[in-house]
């Protein structure tokens, strides 16, 4: 197949297009800068100009496409609604794009907050619905278009998807660490985070646009639940910092922006997803990763 992948080289969107070209796919990579089109040139992958506020680049890349992997985001955590009216107007213009082809359309969505008080499994659907909800209820509305001709699939991301490279949440908490002196957890550290080494992530998303039908909920998790002091002890002997539990009023101070969210429970299921695609995950845990002592090179 022909693929438009957006955020295709970004932490997730390049080892997607690494599995994608491996498995003899085609893949047109969009690209906000040189050194994005080079990168992607290099692999094999044909570039598009543009990003997310670019609708006709959107619009070129879909339409020439056998199927579209929207992973592209903002993230823009000083302007959150910018970043959600964004994704929702980049799903849209695709999803009109791809209406009554029946071509694949895989939208990046997470589990956070989906089912509060237990893990979320893939008969969940998303409460957020409409504009102003988190990504701009962007999962609800690709859904939708299914019932306009589109094989519309959600890849729901653990909120960890780590490995070498990785600058993401468990690079802020080591961040945070660092600057801290100590290493902490929120409260008495029992909630837990679902998590996926990038590898198997990459996987599943080729897994997903190949075989899944319109309509699958797809979690994108190898680990369901790990407690976040396991997490923060890590982080502590990777650094040689003690471990310390931060009270949820100072979690923001401690951990930035970030600790409104390592106090939440993250916990999801991906028992449906494994046995739909008989996705096995093999890459490191994250633990391991931490281990490995990765994330903590200067």
């Amino acid at each position: 197949m022909r693929v438009f992948v957006t955020g295709a080289s970004g932490w997730i969107g390049s080892a997607s297009v690494d599995e994608l070209l491996g498995a003899g796919h085609e893949v047109v990579g969009l690209a906000r800068s040189d050194a994005a089109a080079a990168r992607l040139e290099a692999k094999g992958a044909t570039v598009l100009r543009g990003d997310l506020d670019d609708l006709d680049s959107l619009r070129k890349g879909s339409d020439g496409a056998d199927a579209v992997v929207h992973l592209a985001n903002k993230h823009d955590w000083s302007d959150q609604a910018a970043t959600n009216r964004a994704e929702r107007t980049a799903v849209q213009t695709i999803g009109d794009v791809l209406a009554a082809s029946d071509r694949p359309f895989l939208v990046a969505a997470g589990v956070a907050g989906l089912t509060p008080g237990r893990p979320v499994t893939e008969r969940d659907r998303s409460p957020f619905v409409g504009p102003d909800a988190p990504r701009g209820g962007a999962e609800n509305l690709a859904l939708d278009y299914v019932e306009k001709g589109v094989r519309s699939i959600s890849l729901r991301f653990a909120p960890t998807v780590h490995g070498d490279g990785d600058h993401g949440f468990v690079a802020i908490l080591v961040a945070a660490a660092r600057a801290q002196g100590r290493s902490g957890y929120v409260g008495d550290g029992t909630t837990g985070w679902s998590a996926v080494h990038r590898s198997d992530a990459a996987r599943l998303v080729r897994l997903g646009l190949e075989q899944a039908p319109a309509g699958t909920l797809l979690h994108v998790v190898a680990e369901s639940s790990l407690p976040s002091r396991a997490i923060a002890e890590a982080i502590g002997h990777g650094l040689d910092l003690p471990v310390v539990d931060v009270a949820p009023e100072d979690a923001v101070e401690h951990f930035g922006f970030l600790g409104a969210f390592f106090g939440m429970d993250l916990s999801a299921s991906s028992t449906l997803t494994r046995e739909l695609l008989g996705w096995t995950p093999t890459g490191p845990t994250l633990l391991e990763d931490l281990e490995s002592g990765v994330y903590f090179r200067s």
